[in-house]
């Protein structure tokens, strides 16, 4: 088992990149991960590829693009065939696991996933379709392989780790890979509000503010502080499965992926909290730790949520899935990557359909004009331009403006590339309107 390292995913929902120490945070929410960016892989520019939560999950089991998935919007479910992670890991001879929040199913709100649903996570599977409605707070319901209940007490974040502490605790004959896929720091839907363990959201009552939330109205003055307190309590769940993985002796032996699905812009850039192309809702943290990544390293390239399956594959020694549009990151780990890419693509859905490319100085996103029922359009019009050299925080649109004309032109032929690798039909971009 030493040359065919364990793999832990520990997958937060809806996570800003900037609660993290590591990214300059100010607010120590996360030691833990702070600690093991300092001695593994930190990727600096980590982004979604769809900031929605179904379709970047579908993503994220495929490598493909949400439009490929089909998984172009929330409520459409995995296809039954679809190649996935799950299933080029049970064929090159790991043991797999999945806890927790699925999302790629019927919408299946209070009953088991059937396993033809289940992405091919066959084996150990303790999950619910859709966590957020399934579950509360302090009361965590799922179901396992056989469609029996599974609940948990205390609060949710621990109660989850407390089951992925008992699959770690099981006998394995193989190498494993389990993908723990909490819903939290997402938002409680039927409350509409964020909830904290008791007595963590008043620890931050008067924390710093992002300052690309500061200008802008939004529920981020209310909800900022359990955000964090949610955040912390992750964290310090992270540490709980880092110490368990060392007192089996196993820490040294597996590769720990700390990720998340997309951000959050606390209702600032639209009436919800992500669906935007925005860095507050598209970027995300991006850590990897254990055997191959320990380097200490700081990486700047341009990183894209569909690059984490590539990377789970390649550590693994299992092929790639069909048709793969990432790139696995563990040659980035020690050194610089020659020939890797320049931009972003991202693509945006539900409340509207947009697509975004991102450079390392620009922002570029084009809005559907005539949407089709595939998740696309063959019309859009040009609405952000953002230079984030002189502009980070996207406080000031440039879309439109004579003087950028030619960046947006360049940026408009970057887009359209990606859409084309990406299987979409070139369309119609519209010039920008100054605003």
């Amino acid at each position: 088992m030493a040359d065919r390292p364990n793999i832990l995913i520990f997958f937060t929902d809806q996570q800003r990149w900037d609660t993290v120490g590591a990214y300059r945070s100010p607010l120590d929410l996360t030691p833990n991960l702070d600690a093991a960016a300092r001695e593994g892989t930190l990727f600096e520019q980590a982004f979604t590829c769809q900031p929605v939560c179904g379709p970047a999950r579908s993503c994220l089991q495929t490598g493909l693009y949400a439009t490929q998935t089909g998984c172009w919007r929330n409520a459409i479910p995995l296809r039954p065939e679809a190649d996935t992670i799950a299933r080029r890991l049970r064929a090159a001879g790991y043991e797999t696991g999945y806890l927790g929040k699925w999302h790629l199913g019927h919408r299946r709100e209070y009953e088991p996933v059937p396993l033809a649903e289940r992405g091919g996570w066959d084996q150990f599977w303790e999950a619910a379709d859709v966590l957020e409605f399934a579950s509360r707070p302090f009361a965590l319901r799922l179901w396992d392989a056989d469609g029996h209940e599974v609940r948990g007490r205390g609060y949710r974040v621990d109660s989850q780790t407390d089951r992925a502490i008992r699959f770690l605790n099981l006998p394995h004959e193989q190498p494993w890979c389990l993908m723990i896929s909490y819903l939290e720091p997402h938002h409680q839907n039927d409350l509409k509000r964020f909830v904290a363990p008791p007595g963590y959201a008043e620890r931050y009552q008067n924390a710093w503010i992002p300052e690309d939330l500061r200008p802008f109205p939004g529920d981020w003055p209310s909800q900022w502080a359990p955000y964090c307190g949610i955040i912390k309590n992750l964290d310090e769940n992270y540490g709980r499965l880092l110490r368990e993985l060392e007192r089996l002796g196993q820490r040294d032996n597996t590769v720990v992926i700390f990720v998340t699905d997309h951000g959050n812009h606390f209702c600032t850039r639209n009436e919800e909290y992500k669906r935007s192309c925005h860095e507050g809702s598209v970027r995300i943290p991006l850590v990897i730790h254990g055997p191959g990544f320990n380097h200490g390293r700081r990486a700047h390239e341009l990183v894209n949520l569909v690059d984490v399956p590539a990377t789970v594959l390649d550590v693994a020694g299992a092929e790639p899935t069909a048709g793969m549009m990432g790139r696995s990151l563990k040659p980035l780990a020690a050194s610089p990557g020659r020939d890797w890419r320049d931009d972003i693509f991202i693509q945006i859905s539900e409340s509207g359909i947009a697509r975004a490319v991102r450079t390392d100085r620009w922002k570029y996103c084009v809005s559907a004009q005539r949407p089709n029922d595939t998740g696309g359009s063959d019309h859009y019009l040009e609405t952000h331009l953002y230079d984030l050299y002189a502009d980070p925080h996207e406080l000031t649109n440039l879309v439109g403006r004579r003087n950028y004309r030619a960046v947006a032109d360049e940026l408009k032929e970057r887009l359209l590339r990606n859409m084309r690798a990406a299987g979409e039909s070139e369309p119609q971009i519209e010039n920008g309107r100054y605003r």
